[in-house]
């Protein structure tokens, strides 16, 4: 399978993985890179009327997660380790994580992700660590359909 077919097929079962049709995100995967961007809406709010944090670890551990999902073509990658920066609330537009592998070995990958505000500015920001399963990727909601 071509690095293309891979990046594709991830795509797909993100898509596919059902919390994300609560969240409506849009993911693009290439080699140790991931984005990802979603519309604020307000069922992500919490009462003070800005975008909940869970929102934005979501998207900056999933960013990370398919970055390094992106270097392995066999097995999903689980996330052992996940550090959240929140820098800015966020209450309208768009948020885009840009995720992207910094170091890998047999064992691991560590990769980080930015999270942006709909002005291009920095809202948050996490790094993590992933390590490969032994949940092959064929058999991953939506991977091979």
């Amino acid at each position: 399978m071509s690095p293309e077919e891979h990046y594709q097929r991830l795509q797909n079962m993100y898509g596919a993985a059902p919390v994300n049709a609560f969240y409506q995100p849009l993911l693009r995967v290439s080699e140790g890179a991931a984005e990802i961007e979603i519309r604020v809406d307000e069922k992500f709010f919490h009462a003070a009327g800005a975008v909940h944090g869970s929102v934005y670890f979501k998207l900056l551990d999933d960013a990370a997660f398919f970055a390094a999902n992106s270097l392995e073509p066999e097995v999903f990658v689980l996330t052992t380790a996940f550090t959240t920066y929140l820098t800015r609330p966020v209450s309208s537009g768009k948020l885009k994580a840009v995720g992207k592998v910094v170091n890998r070995n047999r064992s691991q990958f560590i990769a980080e992700a930015v999270l942006y505000g709909d002005d291009g500015k920095e809202v948050g920001r996490g790094n993590g660590v992933f390590v490969r399963s032994k949940i092959s990727l064929a058999d991953a909601l939506g991977y091979a359909d």
